[in-house]
């Protein structure tokens, strides 16, 4: 079998197919498929919780807000339990995350080095960009240079290291408060549905919705994104902002990752919070 996937882009092109990340990825999709066999309705709910606590708290407050772009700051110990929520749901660990999103901030229009340019398609920017990985993007050598604030410290390297071991303990308290149907719900369910929600945010939020903004890039505001991304989809105007902590600028665009750090700011934790300056944003 020829192992080699053709990458459409200006050039000759080519990325290998990963069989390892493959396997990972329909090992979990097949597991969360025996769903239908496991159900009860305290496992629904913990999968729901899950994806927000792992997904808006971990990724979409932490991982991207916080670490990322710096948006605003909290105490070095809230920042560790924030960063190991999301080093949780599965989705890299935070050294290569960041450096992976800084790249595609720095890179929108470059398909060859934003590493899930919607420019290669949906199915690219959506998930292929994982199962046929390119070396400048995973190789650690590499993405450590778009996050050295987070490659300096001793617990985030660690963290980037051994990520997917936290689903070890993850999964044994689930087995004691629940079972395989807990198991079940809240490792694979919960994993394939926020990889999804996350993914939509590379790829859907390229192609559909509209532009509040004439930013120089094909981002968009998606409200359907929104609703599984917690905020995230509010994607054109986070481009064309990146440093805010608030991705929902209009009245109606629902951000529920804001509420979190609204509530926060509320509470003394996150200090220096970068809100939208209402001069800069006319169309608002």
């Amino acid at each position: 079998m020829n192992t080699k996937l053709a990458i459409a882009s200006s050039g000759s092109n080519y990325a290998a197919i990963n069989r390892v990340n493959v396997a990972f990825f329909a090992t979990f999709h097949l597991l969360a498929l025996l769903a239908p066999w496991f159900f009860s309705w305290s496992a629904l709910g913990l999968t729901l919780f899950l994806h927000w606590l792992l997904g808006s708290i971990g990724i979409c407050l932490g991982y991207h807000r916080l670490l990322s772009h710096r948006s605003f700051q909290v105490p070095k110990w809230l920042e560790y339990i924030i960063a190991t929520l999301g080093a949780l749901s599965l989705q890299g660990g935070p050294i290569f995350w960041v450096g992976g999103h800084r790249q595609h901030h720095a890179h929108t229009e470059d398909l060859d080095k934003d590493p899930y340019s919607a420019k290669r398609g949906f199915w690219w920017s959506h998930m292929q960009w994982i199962l046929s990985p390119r070396p400048e993007f995973f190789d650690y050598q590499i993405y450590k240079n778009y996050a050295p604030d987070l490659a300096r410290q001793g617990f985030y390297r660690w963290l980037n290291r051994y990520f997917l071991f936290l689903q070890i303990p993850l999964g044994l308290l689930l087995y004691v408060l629940g079972g395989w149907s807990f198991v079940v719900y809240g490792i694979f369910v919960r994993s394939v549905l926020l990889w999804h929600s996350t993914w939509l945010v590379n790829s859907a939020t390229h192609m559909w919705g509209y532009r509040t903004f004439n930013h120089d890039d094909n981002a968009r505001n998606c409200w359907w994104v929104s609703v599984v991304t917690y905020g995230e989809g509010w994607h054109n105007n986070h481009h064309t902002f990146p440093h805010l902590a608030k991705s929902g600028l209009r009245w109606w665009e629902i951000d529920m990752t804001w509420w979190a750090i609204g509530l926060l700011k509320t509470l003394g934790l996150a200090k220096k919070v970068a809100l939208p300056d209402p001069s800069k944003m006319p169309n608002i």
